[in-house]
């Protein structure tokens, strides 16, 4: 019959409308931004950099291998490589910016990074008045510490600790073995080699006449 989809969708509005008011559940508008509605565990929306500790200098996860720069479709990652004063590479990034106006959020820098060091957040209100240098978060910025990224992704979150720790254990556990062979090797008493034995001297020859 013809306006029967009118009518259902008239009476299902009717039905939350009263409802409404009975099981507050129901409501479907939330009134944001004073009311706001739990994220989920798998939501991700820009990347941050995770670090270990209380400092996020020193116990940042990421040694500047630009594995995510190179594989990030949209190229918003740049990143530089701390030096000494000698020129020497440190393993740590000088510069780690993130363009937030290019990011796509597609999590290939997160599924690239060997070191567990980037990983995805939830929070969504990133916009601002700055549309040049607002836009390109830095590593500061970025920087967020392992216990808020339990906060946000508690079981992935633990997943990566019980994995980082098992690799620990196995690096800490290969070193200790390969510094008691040495130790090993060293306290050996090294082989004595024969004495030479001497050359006979050759025989003189006769003095022709």
């Amino acid at each position: 019959m013809l306006g029967t989809g009118i009518i259902k969708g008239l009476a299902e509005t009717a039905k939350n409308f009263v409802g409404s008011y009975v099981d507050t559940d129901r409501l479907i508008t939330v009134q944001y931004p004073e009311e706001r509605l739990p994220m989920k565990e798998n939501n991700r929306n820009f990347p941050f950099l995770v670090y270990d500790g209380d400092d996020h200098e020193k116990g940042l996860r990421c040694v500047a291998c630009k594995i995510c720069e190179k594989e990030c479709p949209p190229q918003c990652i740049y990143i530089v490589l701390e030096r000494d004063e000698k020129g020497k590479p440190q393993k740590h990034p000088k510069v780690f910016d993130i363009d937030v106006s290019v990011c796509m959020s597609c999590q290939i820098c997160v599924e690239v990074c060997p070191f567990d060091a980037i990983k995805m957040d939830t929070e969504f209100e990133l916009s601002n008045d700055d549309r040049f240098g607002g836009l390109l978060i830095n590593k500061r910025q970025l920087a967020k510490s392992n216990a808020y990224y339990h906060k946000i992704h508690p079981a992935e979150a633990e997943e990566v600790d019980s994995r980082l720790a098992a690799e620990k254990g196995k690096a800490e556990a290969k070193a200790k073995a390969d510094a008691e062979a040495k130790a090993k090797a060293a306290a050996a008493p090294k082989p004595v080699a024969p004495a030479a034995t001497p050359k006979p001297s050759p025989a003189p020859q006769p003095v022709p006449a």
